[in-house]
C-alpha cells in the first residue's frame, strides 16, 4: 500500500478502481461514500501523509467537523470515479 500512497496518481487510480468494483458488486453511491469516510478516519489515525496532496487532504481534514469530513469523503469517490 505504501506504493500507491507514494503518488497521488496511483492512489487516486487505486482509489477509483475499488469503486468501480464496488459499484459492480451492488453496493450503493450511500454506501460507498460512508466506507471511504471510515478510511478517511483510518488513515488521517494511523497514516503518515506520503506527499504535499495528501498533507493537503490531512490538514483539511484535521479542521473539518464530522459533516464536512464525510463531504470530503463523497467528494473523493467522485474524483477516483473520474479516473
Amino acid at each position: 500500500m505504501s506504493t500507491v500512497l507514494s503518488n497521488f496518481d496511483t492512489w487516486k487510480k487505486f482509489l477509483g478502481d475499488r469503486v468501480e468494483a464496488a459499484k459492480k458488486m451492488g453496493i450503493s453511491e450511500e454506501a460507498i461514500s460512508k466506507l471511504a469516510y471510515e478510511i478517511g478516519e483510518f488513515l488521517d489515525n494511523k497514516v503518515d501523509p506520503q506527499n504535499d496532496e495528501e498533507r493537503i487532504l490531512k490538514e483539511l481534514w484535521d479542521v473539518g467537523d464530522e459533516s464536512e469530513r464525510k463531504t470530503m469523503a463523497r467528494l473523493m469517490v467522485k474524483l477516483a470515479d473520474r479516473v
